[in-house]
Formats: structure tokens, sequence, C-alpha cells
């Protein structure tokens, strides 16, 4: 469902640091990764395999697959409130290459994302390019995603949304141990927006239960900007400390902060140690709100607890070994991988319809991820 999106973001940014990219324009390397997932939190439940293959030649270009499942079971405060408990599964495949020539990298993707109410084709394109002696490099992208919306149980039920994203990036050698990052997103939405399935609530004096309920009703269109700063510092015993910001707001009236820290250390010449710590922030979109007065009572009406004002804090922790010592027969090396996250989740002015005379809405949710990773 198109309801998972913003969880499928989140579970995307507590697997792990993507490095600052810097230095000589590089492929990336020959590696396959098996990774488990799983969230628990909220009353939702989502679990499933990734595996990621790439290989190239080293010097020219470098193939990516990649097989991505989500397997969700939901009984959330939304399906409690407005429907029945629900299963479901995506499954996604992607497809990408990198083209090397001298000091630039073109880099193509494809992923293709199916589940029952909701199809989802992606096209990407950048293009990266050192510069200054290799101490700097900047990117460009650009993607557009084409989406179907459907509704499980209305065969006559179909509607489209397309998304544009533009990417531009600067990664620069600022010192020999600080690396910094600087990244600019510019995103449009179109088309059907919200939820087929998620309901409005309005005072309804008439009713028993003294509300009412109406469907949802987003605008169409959607522009949001986002700009970030990621820093990469190297400490002289081996360890590094990375710290970073990224500032979002849109024409929905949200403005969102979010600022990340961890400490990566190494023991001896096999174990990684990581923790870190996120904060996020938002406020609510201008079309948000937890009960309308009337129905109908404006053109536009949310009630979706991820456009309401919110705050959540996500503490992790994660460790790496290294298998071998040296390579192993057609094993340049290998690595197993785990990480647990504990997220804390508190919606200000969102309200429990099961508990009215509770002010706000929290929960906490545990996020595992453990996948092996070979490099040949």
């Amino acid at each position: 469902m198109a309801a998972t999106d913003r969880l499928r973001r989140l579970l995307a940014a507590c697997l792990a640091w993507l490095p600052l990219a810097a230095g000589a324009a590089v492929l990336p390397e020959d590696r396959a990764d098996a990774l488990y997932h799983s969230y628990d939190g909220g009353g939702v439940e989502v679990t499933g395999p990734s595996i990621l293959i790439r290989k190239g030649d080293a010097r020219r270009f470098s193939l990516n697959a990649n097989y991505y499942v989500d397997s969700i079971s939901s009984a959330s405060i939304d399906v409690i409130t407005q429907g029945s408990e629900y299963s479901e599964s995506r499954t996604q495949y992607s497809l990408g290459v990198d083209l090397l020539n001298a000091n630039t990298i073109m880099s193509l993707s494809y992923t293709n994302s199916e589940e029952s109410d909701y199809k989802a084709d992606t096209w990407g394109i950048s293009f990266s390019q050192t510069l200054f002696g290799n101490m700097t490099t900047v990117t460009l992208g650009y993607s557009r995603g084409m989406d179907d919306v459907l509704r499980n149980g209305d065969d006559a039920f179909a509607e489209n949304a397309d998304h544009q994203n533009y990417h531009i990036s600067l990664s620069q050698v600022l010192t020999r141990n600080l690396l910094m990052s600087l990244n600019y997103d510019a995103v449009t939405d179109e088309g059907y927006l919200n939820n087929p399935y998620r309901s409005v609530v309005f005072l309804e004096p008439a009713n028993p239960s003294g509300i009412g309920f109406e469907p949802e009703l987003y605008p169409n269109t959607r522009t949001s900007n986002a700009v970030s700063a990621n820093f990469l510092y190297y400490l002289p015993y081996r360890a590094t400390l990375k710290a970073s910001y990224r500032y979002y707001t849109d024409d929905w009236d949200i403005d969102a902060h979010t600022a990340e820290l961890a400490y990566v250390h190494p023991l001896g010449s096999r174990w990684i140690l990581e923790a870190g710590y996120r904060y996020y922030t938002q406020s609510d979109a201008e079309f948000y709100a937890d009960f309308f007065p009337r129905a109908n009572a404006q053109n536009f009406r949310a009630r979706d607890k991820e456009l309401s004002r919110f705050t959540d804090h996500t503490a992790s922790i994660g460790v790496s070994y290294r298998l071998f010592a040296n390579s192993h027969g057609f094993i340049d090396r290998a690595t197993l991988n785990f990480k647990y996250s504990y997220i804390l989740f508190d919606y200000d002015n969102f309200t429990d319809l099961g508990d009215p005379d509770l002010a706000g809405y929290g929960f906490s949710a545990d996020v595992i991820q453990a996948f092996a990773s070979i490099w040949y």
C-alpha cells in the first residue's frame, strides 16, 4: 500500500550510512549481499529478504541487480479505527549499470515494485565527475517514477501518480581526515497522492459516537526541496565520526529537520562496532486535522498521522565481523553484519480514537537487519 512508503524510507535510513564519495572516479567493487530485515512497531510488522549482486570488469562498467521483498502484516491504529487487519507482500526488482570513462561515471537504473494495490516503475540516470586532482566530486542525477494506484475489492478504481526527482551533490576532501558532502534534491509529485483506504474524522453530534468519517482528499500536486550536509572524520586510532543534517520543506506546508550522529570503532583486524543516533521532527500539513468541525469542512483534508506534527528518535547499534584474514578461494573477503535500531515515535496532534481522552499518540518500534557480504 502507498501508506507504507514513509516506513520503507525509514527502514532504509536505519540500514547504513552511504559512504561519502571522494577521490578518483572508481567503479564499485564486485560483491554480493544477502539481507534479512524486520520491523515491529505500532501494530505493523514488516519482514523480508534482499539480495544484491554487483559484477563488472573494474575498468569500464559495473552491473548490479537487486531483489527485495516486504511482507507486511498491519493492525496499526489507522487499520483498527477505519478498517480491518490486512497482510500483503511487495516485491521489488532493480537493475543498474555504472559506466566509467576517464574521471566520469554515468549510472543508469530501473526499479519495478509491485503489490496487490500499487505498482511502480522508476528510471534513473546520474553523472559523477571528479575534479581538482580528485579532491572534488560533483554528481547530477534525475529519476522518474510512474505509479499505478489500485484499491483491493474495487476493480473500477484505478489512479496514477508521477514522481520526478532532481539531485545535485558535491563531495569535497577538506583535510586528510575530513570529508564533506553537500546535497540538494527537488521532487515533484503529480496525480493521486493520498491513500485510497483512509478517511478523515469530523464532528457529528447526530451520531451516538459524536464523530463521522469521510474519505481523505489531497491536492494532486506536491513540490518538495531538501538540502543536507554530511561529514566524515577519521580519528587517529582508525575510528570514524559521522554527522549529518537535512532540512526538508514542501508546498503542503511541511518543514522537517533531521540530525544524525554516529561513531564507528574497529576492534583488531576483524571487528567493527557502530553506534548512532537520529532525530527527526516535522510540522503538519496545512490541510491536516485530527478532527474536522464538520463534513466537507475544506477543499483538501487529511488525517494521516505521517502528515501530522511529530518527532521520532532512533538509537542504533551495529557490529561487523570479517570472516577471513586473507582471500579464500574466489572470495577476496567476507563479512557478517548485524544492526539493531530502536525508534520512538511521538505524534503531537494525532489522537487514538480508541482512547480519545489521551492527548497525542506514540509508540516504539524495533528494527533488525542481518546481512552477509562477500567481495570476489
